[in-house]
């Protein structure tokens, strides 16, 4: 199964005029050859451009992603990363969405497709991704 960063999502609902091309190319490809997925941490993402649940749910398409819960070993797994984060210096006070994305796909043995690895390398290193080349 694939996990979907919002951000390849978001390139294709805004066809967004650097990402798009790759981005919907990516996502084809990911759900040709395997089940693709998001999370409530995603599908938070994906809310803040939409005013109702049915306006997200018509433009994604209900049956387009499984819906994954995230389980409570990845917020354990988030917030060690997020640790280490601020170990090296991050600056941010609150674990970040990335964290718990990163942190899902390695609980649950998951594909990450996104566009953004610099996190998701560092902090998750042994989960596989799908990224710009």
């Amino acid at each position: 199964m694939i996990l979907v960063d919002s951000n390849v999502i978001i390139d294709v609902l805004t066809r967004d005029a650097n990402w798009l091309a790759w981005s919907e190319a990516a996502l084809i490809d990911a759900a040709d050859r395997d089940e693709i997925a998001i999370n409530p941490i995603i599908y938070a993402e994906l809310a803040s451009g939409f005013t109702t649940i049915a306006d997200l749910d018509d433009r994604i398409g209900a049956d387009t992603f499984r819906r994954l819960p995230l389980p409570y070993e990845a917020g354990f797994v988030a917030g060690r990363a997020f640790v280490e984060y601020r170990r090296r210096g991050g600056l941010r006070t609150s674990p970040l969405p990335d964290f718990y994305i990163g942190a899902h796909a390695a609980v649950a043995g998951l594909e990450l497709l996104t566009r953004d690895p610099r996190r998701y390398t560092s902090y998750f290193p042994k989960v596989p991704l799908i990224t710009p080349d």
